[in-house]
């Protein structure tokens, strides 16, 4: 049996059977390297290899974790969920209730879909602003599978279709490894091919709101929620807390490093006075802490990444795929963007998908008669699908990094099935009508 395919199948089952995600990734890596000849020696040196290619981006989300605590310690989160408290009305206010349910979720869809292009800060967001929404969630008795769902379309969508921030990444990256494939691509036609795959998202949305998680859910009121309606909040707090973000997104952006930025973000409010230097250190420790699942599962991503390709499966799995098309379009399409889908799974980055796949997909385009728009449509797509739903996804991984600190939501049955199901299923849909009528 083909390595990757393999590897992903026996992560993704020891997943859903509540093993933990990290020891999932190195058993998974371990059963991939084995099958595809690698030898466990080697497969052990270069999945330990692959862990420093994630090593700035694991201590960034441990530096953002202590820059989210530091922020609550401002009041600003206090105020921001004393406002949405206000909207909430009183018991029996059906009216008032759904208005706020709404705004809750608008204000976190509308976050999410910025901290993509308008303010490209990621998932820095969800650990600062999620947390103290819990009670008023609770209050409400949102499904929080609705908003893990709500979180990951804001955090996915905007960088499939506007060529700014983390979208301008995505298609500076598409258009150079498809235009090195044999296929010259326009930047311009880019949003417009990736028009009906990202509608998918939009569908899977709106499924996901008014049809799956519509009814209301009941939670256990943890100490973790209630700790944050203790912390007073000041003019001068939330003044400081609001420099410190905007410090922080300005040294990110001109340094291109969000860990200059977090460490920016921090010395701004250690500053302000909000925070006492016997508790600083403490603070910002229980901040890393909050962060660090995210940074083990990246590092043990990369590893597990480094070793599928380190096999060669990847480009067998897609010259096989090849294979079986003949030249049947219809069914190239469809066996494409699940190729795509099970290597952005395995991996959890739908940017470092891209180069795997180009290489083969372009020339097969070409072969079976597929229009430039139709191909960057195909690639585009399959490259974004998996991003929703990987166990090992920064898209799946930080909703879960804000709603669970209470313990009451799981990674993967509230996180990744749910989006799993939401997303990449229309997406293939709709990437492979793309792929058919553009």
């Amino acid at each position: 049996m083909n390595a990757v395919l393999l590897a992903v199948l026996v992560m993704l089952i020891l997943s859903l059977l509540r093993v933990n995600v990290v020891l999932s990734l190195i058993i998974g890596a371990l059963v991939g390297g084995l099958t595809g000849g690698l030898g466990i020696t080697n497969t052990i040196e270069v999945f330990t290899n692959g862990l420093g290619g994630s090593a700035e981006v694991a201590l960034s989300y441990a530096l953002l974790g202590g820059f989210a605590i530091a922020i609550s310690r401002t009041g600003l989160p206090n105020l921001l969920v004393d406002k949405i408290i206000q909207k909430v009305g009183k018991e029996g206010e059906t009216r008032k209730k759904g208005l706020s349910k709404t705004l809750v979720i608008l204000s976190l869809l509308i976050m999410a879909c910025f901290s993509q292009n308008l303010i490209p800060i990621h998932i820095a967001f969800i650990p600062i602003l999620v947390p103290p929404l819990l009670k008023v969630m609770n209050e409400l008795k949102i499904d929080r599978r609705l908003i893990a769902s709500v979180l990951t379309f804001g955090l996915v969508t905007p960088y499939m279709l506007i060529p700014a921030g983390f979208g301008q990444i995505f298609h500076q990256i598409l258009a150079d490894n498809m235009t090195s494939s044999g296929l010259n691509v326009d930047m311009q036609q880019i949003p417009l091919a990736m028009l009906l795959p990202a509608l998918g998202m939009v569908v899977g949305l709106i499924i996901a709101v008014f049809i799956s998680y519509r009814k209301p859910r009941n939670y256990h009121q943890s100490s973790e929620i209630i700790e944050t309606e203790t912390v007073s909040y000041s003019r001068r707090g939330v003044l400081f807390a609001v420099l410190s973000i905007i410090i922080a997104l300005v040294v990110q952006i001109q340094l291109d490093s969000m860990i200059m930025g977090a460490v920016a973000g921090i010395i701004t409010v250690y500053l302000s006075g909000t925070i006492k230097g016997a508790e600083a250190d403490s603070l910002l420790t229980d901040g890393m802490k909050m962060m660090a699942f995210i940074g083990f599962v990246m590092l043990a991503a990369f590893g597990f990444g480094d070793v599928l390709k380190e096999t060669g499966d990847v480009e067998v799995l897609v010259s096989n795929v090849a294979e079986m098309i003949g030249n049947n379009q219809a069914l190239g399409a469809l066996l494409m963007l699940l190729v795509g889908l099970l290597v952005t799974i395995g991996i959890g980055s739908s940017f470092s998908t891209i180069p795997i796949i180009t290489t083969i997909f372009v020339p097969l385009c070409l072969e079976l008669g597929f229009s430039p728009m139709a191909t960057i449509a195909l690639i585009g797509a399959s490259a974004a699908l998996g991003d929703a739903g990987s166990p090992a996804s920064d898209s799946t991984l930080g909703p879960t990094s804000g709603l669970n600190v209470d313990g009451n939501h799981n990674h993967i049955w509230d996180t990744c099935v749910p989006t799993f199901i939401h997303y990449n299923i229309p997406v293939i849909i709709f990437g492979w009508i793309a792929a058919m009528v553009l």
